[in-house]
Parts: C-alpha cells; structure tokens; sequence
C-alpha cells in the first residue's frame, strides 16, 4: 500500500485534471455564444433530427464562415436541409436560415443591445455551470480524503493539509473560469 501522502498527492492530481477539464468545456462552450462576427463554433451546440436519430450539425454538413457576416451549411445529404434549417430555427442563437437547395446560409446580423444584455445571461448561466462542475469535483474529492483517513490510510493533519490544497485549487480554477467570463462579457458587450 503506497504512502498516504502518495495517495492523497493522486487525488489532487486527479482533481487538478479534472477541474482543468472543466474549464476547457466551459470555455468551449463560451465560443458556442454569438458575438458580432459569424463564427463555425456558432452552431456547435445544434442537433439535427436525422432519421430519427439527434445528430450534431457539424456532422451532417460543411460549416464555414466565408465572410465576417455569413455562416455557410453544406449538407452532405441534401434531403436533410429541411431539418437543419428546422433545427436551427428552435435553437437558442438567433439566427434566420435561408437556403437555396443546396446551401444554408446564415446572415449574422448586428447585436441589439437588447441582445447583447440575453447573451451576457447565457454566458453567465454556462459559466455558473462550469462553476458547478469545479466544485463537484472538489466535493467528490473531499469525500475522497474523508474516506482515506476513515480508513486509516491518512491523519487527519495529511488530510487537512489535502483539503486546504484542493481549496486554493478550486479557488484558481473558478478564478480563472471568471476571467474568461469577463472577456467574453467585453466581447459581447462591444458595440
């Protein structure tokens, strides 16, 4: 059996990964939140009904942003345009697709204010959720060091030591989590 500190150095590796995890998925999904400019990563979050079966957008066609103002949609299937353009329409990015048969093109219209204020809410409704992901990681660490030292295999100073540890690290990562939020709130924001 490796020593407590072994163990408990593990276990805060384990959380520092996950945590970063964490805030890579938030910050991807901070890129999926329209600015002004027309972006691929716009329209990563759509899922089409194709046959049945809930597909991502980017699996069924060619995503391209060939202007500063226009996405493009190349289906590779052009029987599913339809859908695309139907799935696109109920999604929450605030876009009107028009086709042409073969093409949907999306026109990325300037921010309102009005809109600007809804997409900062989005923004900080993901952030909160990536928030939430770091302290669940944080939490089943805890739990993971009370195990330990319930089970004998840590004292209580290792243990206290490991949770002070884990805290300063929740503490960077939902720092750094706040950062990207408040530069993403700017680019929304500028006019």
């Amino acid at each position: 059996m490796p020593p407590a500190e072994n163990v408990i150095d593990e276990l805060l590796a384990d959380a520092r990964e996950r945590m970063t995890k964490s805030l890579e998925s938030a910050h991807h999904e901070f890129s999926t939140v329209r600015t002004g400019r027309a972006s691929p990563s716009l329209l990563d979050r759509i899922v089409v009904d194709y046959y049945g079966a809930m597909t991502p957008l980017n699996q069924l066609a060619t995503i391209s942003a060939p202007e500063a103002r226009l996405i493009t949609v190349q289906p590779y299937d052009k029987t599913s345009i339809k859908e695309i353009e139907k799935a696109i329409n109920e999604s929450d990015v605030g876009l009107n697709p028009s086709n042409d048969g073969n093409l949907v093109r999306l026109a990325v219209p300037e921010l309102t204010e009005e809109r600007r204020h809804e997409l900062v809410k989005i923004v900080r409704n993901l952030a909160e959720e990536g928030r939430v992901a770091i302290r669940n990681v944080r939490r089943d660490t805890m739990q993971q060091l009370r195990e330990l030292k319930s089970d004998g295999q840590a004292s209580s100073d290792d243990e206290h030591r490991a949770e002070v540890e884990l805290q300063k690290l929740t503490d960077a990562k939902i720092g750094e989590l706040d950062g990207v939020l408040k530069a993403k709130e700017e680019e929304i924001l500028e006019v």
